[in-house]
Parts: C-alpha cells; structure tokens; sequence
C-alpha cells in the first residue's frame, strides 16, 4: 500500500516524465487519481505516450491493482473521477471476474484528462478462448461476429486481457504469445485486409514482424475493426520505427524508472482507417509478474 511518501515520489517521477515530453503534470489532476487508488496501487506503474500526425497526443500514467480490489471503473466512480452510465459498458469487468480468475486490473489515468481507461488480465497460465469470452452476457457482440476472422489467422486461444476506453466506447482485446508464423508478413496483410484497413506501410510491416502481440479495437456496438495494433518489448530507446517524433527518442532514452538493469520499453505500432501511428510505454516499477506480463501485453 503506497504511504503519502510513496505518492509523492509517483507524482514527482510523473512529473518528470511529462517534462520530457513537454506535458504539464499537474497536482491538481494526479493527486485526485493517486489518493483514489492509494490502498491498491500494485507493480507495474508504466508510463505510456502516443504520437499521431507527427505530434505527442499525451501521457498516462499507468498502474495495476489486484483482482481482490474490484473493477477499477467502480472505484473510480466512487472517488468522483469518471460519471455513472447505465450502458452495458459498465458491468463488462464484473462480469468476467464473475466467470474467470484475473491476474490483475489496469489503469490508465491520462494526466491531463483523466481517468480513460481500464484493463482485466488472464493469468499468463490460462489464457482465454473467443468462444469463452463471447458467452459473456454483457460482451459487445462484435467480438461474436468477428470470431471466423480471428480463428483464420490462428488467434483463438490467445487472449490474455480485455481493456475498455470508457471515454471513448471502445473496447480491445489482447492476443499475445504469437509465433513468427501469426506475424509474417503475407499473414499481416491478409489480415489488415480482411479487418478493412488500408495497406501498410512497409514501415508498419516491417514492426510488426518482431511482434509478440496484437490487439484490434472496436466500438461498443458495432463489429467493424476500427485499428489494429502490434507491440514488441525492447530495451533499445533508438528502435523507434523511423520517422517518428523525435520526443518519443528523447522519452525513450531518460524516462525515470526504479528497478535493476535496463529500462524496459514497450513500442506498439498502430493502423487505423485514417493513419498509422505509433505508441510508447516506458515502465517506471516492476515485479516479478510484470516481467513476465510485459512480454506479452502493452
């Protein structure tokens, strides 16, 4: 459980992180998530950014909790930092751990805005099939409509998290342990084509060979793909894709972080209809857990 020294040190290390990024942190918007989250905030915290049309689109501050402190949308609502709804969205989460033992909760606080979005991980040990999931009452039907695709392209029995952007209405799904065979080239392509986004660049293919993970995203009621993205682990702060914002160099390479050895980085690449852009997530602490689970989910 984090004491009020504990919190200082996040908001200071947060802080910092944002200056390189040339974000303002301020007390008046963290202070509210770290006091809501302070008897549950668990390893790993992660610093995560996101460039789009060549700009920084801002920082989250990320962190777990355990499976035994509930859905973090509830606790969230408790301390006045998301709005009631009365959308399925909201018992999404309750209704998988109802059904199935999770390794974790996620939350990713944007620092600017706010609380945006939340995650529920599977055991790395137990990994979830689409057809477990779609038997989920409050489960968005698209996830049923699009499972012959994802069957295709061999994903079936590889989802080890669902997260939910509640600011947004979407929803994404997390397959990961994926051999050199799910990314080769032609297989990506094909399946970009059959989700209905644009060819990639040979930039994007290029990443998306040393990936080990996936996750496409969705509306809440529709079935359409509307990105997908492919994440590799790294400890390299120069094996950015080329043409990115130099900032993202500059956040890779002095991010803060607190733990032995190198500092662990996640890069994701993502495409949508309109664009392909790219995402970062620096981990500031880790445990044993989160070392296995960076390997698998970002």
């Amino acid at each position: 459980m984090p004491g009020k020294a504990d919190l200082e040190d996040l908001y200071a290390a947060t802080a910092q992180a944002a200056a390189l990024l040339n974000i303002t942190c301020s007390r008046e918007k963290m202070w509210p998530a770290l006091t809501a989250f302070q008897d549950v905030i668990t390893d790993p915290i992660v610093f995560n950014t996101v460039t789009s049309r060549g700009r920084v689109g801002g920082l989250s501050f990320d962190f777990g909790t355990a499976p035994d402190a509930g859905d973090p949308y509830a606790r969230a609502l408790a301390h006045g930092l998301a709005d009631e709804t009365d959308h399925s969205i909201r018992s999404l989460f309750s209704d998988i751990q109802a059904r199935f033992s999770l390794m974790a909760f996620g939350v990713d606080y944007e620092i600017t805005r706010g609380f945006n979005k939340a995650y529920a991980f599977f055991p790395l040990s137990d990994l979830k099939s689409l057809a477990e999931l779609a038997d989920i009452p409050s489960m968005p039907h698209g996830l049923s409509e699009q499972i012959p695709t994802f069957i295709e392209f061999g994903l079936d029995d590889k989802v080890s998290a669902v997260a939910i952007d509640y600011t947004r209405r979407t929803w994404n799904v997390y397959f990961n342990g994926l051999s050199a065979e799910h990314v080769e080239r032609k297989a990506v392509v094909a399946m970009l084509r059959e989700f209905g986004l644009p060819e990639p660049s040979e930039h994007l293919l290029d990443f998306a060979q040393t990936s080990a993970g996936l996750y496409p995203t969705l509306g809440w009621d529709s079935s359409k793909i509307e990105r997908i993205s492919f994440s590799t682990r790294s400890t390299d702060p120069q094996a950015l894709p080329a043409r990115i914002e130099p900032k993202l160099g500059t956040f890779a390479a002095n991010a803060p972080y607190a733990y032995e050895g190198d500092r662990i980085l996640v890069y994701a690449a993502a495409l949508s209809s309109s664009e392909e852009y790219y995402k970062l997530a620096s981990y500031y602490r880790m445990n044993s857990a989160a070392h296995l689970r960076v390997r698998s989910v970002s």
